[in-house]
């Protein structure tokens, strides 16, 4: 869960699983919603992939990038998890 993590915090990668909310995207689609090199875009979608937060198949000569929905559920249960934890604060002294 480390690498969902790393992956989460950064803005781009967030804005690409946002993208991806709506629907599959290849490589490509993803492209025309920033202005950065497609190097520095495959890094993303590797370390997106890497994380197993996107899954991706081949289409031809596309790739297409879909969400993963499980992990992001496991991502959002420790979130609650963690949220419905009783604070501590106030109870030490």
């Amino acid at each position: 869960m480390n690498e969902a993590f790393k992956a989460l915090s950064d803005p781009t990668r967030r804005r690409i699983l946002h993208l991806l909310r709506k629907r599959d995207l290849t490589a490509g689609e993803i492209a025309e919603h920033f202005s950065m090199t497609k190097p520095s875009l495959s890094h993303h979608l590797n370390t997106l992939k890497q994380a197993n937060l996107v899954l991706r198949e081949r289409q031809g000569q596309h790739i297409l990038y879909s969400l993963n929905t499980t992990v992001l559920q496991e991502v959002m249960g420790w979130f609650l998890d963690l949220a419905e934890r009783p604070s501590r604060k106030g109870r030490e002294k």
